[in-house]
């Protein structure tokens, strides 16, 4: 993309964009689930949000190197879009030094003294069997199931609830608005009497205000849970499109309306970054067990993207048709999945994928993980440890 207007190709552009498609496609799954297989239970949920983290940082940093005055101009684009490749040149020379994930080399390549040999780099100790153990437990339980596809975890009794709470919340991450709110600032930031010039750094100010709320979410996660954030998160969202709705209506009538449009843009870009964001990839990780895992990523990496598509692809055309009452749908997936996780998604905090298995095995009416394996009716409970 850096050489495309040297060329002058736009096809170069185009291609370029493709690959960077398929990148992050595949590092928006595979990141999480790596960070979350090789995690203490007490450090995952705070591992689980970092790649949000650096999400909302690479927004940031395109916000403020997308301002006019930087390289979003006649002379500066084509360097904007180039330093895409400085940190997949930092990755390529980074990544090969990087342990395996301890559960796939004990799981599923039986090479347990590979698996101790990773867990003690990332430990930084040399006792690591009680860590191997509850990996061999997991091991058990799923009785070398081997590879699980998207087909077979869809027709799974097992995992039913698990694949419908993971679609309900990468669904509902994508079509409570996030997109559509980034969208309508411009002009609610205008409304509100901001320089049409200056509208850059107040998006840019958001932005800002995202990574920070990130931040916060790295430290509280295990401190308040998974599920208190999603509901947190998803009912100031829900709030936020509510009173944004009204105060779009009024702000032709009202002279101070249009600031109480920016509190709400700023309150909704809070409340997602709180817990819709980052909270459902990690409990994608959390809430299958090995063999599933690889399998649930690919179905919420999918309903993630053809959702944040959809949004996209759509919301013009409810903006042309409904105006400032767009916001009523999006305040409606807020309180429908808002409702889903208070009735049906469980608390995963400090809890070992085994005990967070058993929880879902209850849910699901099953005997074990694998219910068409009949000898599983026989599988212990499993016990809890610290």
């Amino acid at each position: 993309m850096g050489f495309s207007e040297l060329a002058k190709s736009f096809e170069m552009i185009i291609v370029a964009r493709v690959l960077v498609g398929i990148c992050a496609g595949l590092s928006s799954n595979v990141v999480p689930m790596y960070l979350g297989e090789l995690a203490p239970k007490n450090w995952r949920g705070a591992l689980g949000v970092v790649p949000q983290l650096f999400i909302t940082i690479g927004i940031l940093v395109a916000q403020i190197f997308g301002l006019r005055s930087l390289l979003a101009n006649e002379e500066g684009w084509p360097i904007l879009l180039g330093l895409t490749g400085i940190p997949a040149v930092l990755q390529l020379l980074f990544l090969p030094f990087f342990p395996e994930s301890p559960r796939y080399l004990l799981i599923q390549k039986k090479d347990e003294a590979g698996a101790k040999s990773a867990l003690r780099r990332l430990r930084g100790w040399h006792d690591v069997d009680a860590e191997i153990e509850e990996i061999l437990e997991e091991d058990k339980a799923e009785k070398a199931a081997g590879f699980i596809s998207v087909l077979k975890l869809f027709k799974m009794r097992s995992l039913r609830w698990q694949v419908i709470s993971i679609i309900v919340l990468m669904a509902g991450q994508q079509l409570s608005g996030v997109n559509a709110i980034y969208y309508y600032a411009d002009q609610i930031y205008l409304s509100a009497g901001v320089n049409e010039d200056d509208v850059q750094y107040v998006t840019a100010g958001t932005g800002a205000v995202n990574v920070l709320i990130t931040v916060c979410a790295i430290f509280i996660v295990e401190l308040m849970g998974r599920r208190f954030l999603l509901l947190l998160g998803f009912s100031v969202c829900f709030t936020a499109c509510s009173v944004l709705t009204g105060a779009l209506v009024l702000q032709d009538k009202i002279s101070w309306m249009p600031y109480v449009s920016i509190a709400c843009v700023i309150s909704y870009v809070i409340g997602h970054a709180l817990g819709p964001s980052p909270i459902p990839a990690l409990l994608v990780t959390e809430i299958f067990l090995q063999s599933s895992r690889p399998a649930a990523y690919m179905v919420a990496g999918t309903v993630h993207w053809l959702s944040n598509f959809t949004v996209g692809l759509v919301f013009p055309f409810i903006q042309v048709g409904l105006g400032a009452y767009s916001f009523v749908i999006f305040a409606l997936i807020c309180l429908l999945t808002t409702i889903y996780i208070f009735l049906i998604i469980p608390e995963t905090k400090s809890k070992t994928f085994m005990e967070i298995n058993q929880i879902f095995l209850k849910m699901n009416k099953v005997p074990g993980v694998h219910p068409e394996k009949e000898e599983l009716k026989e599988f212990p409970p499993s016990t809890t440890r610290q």
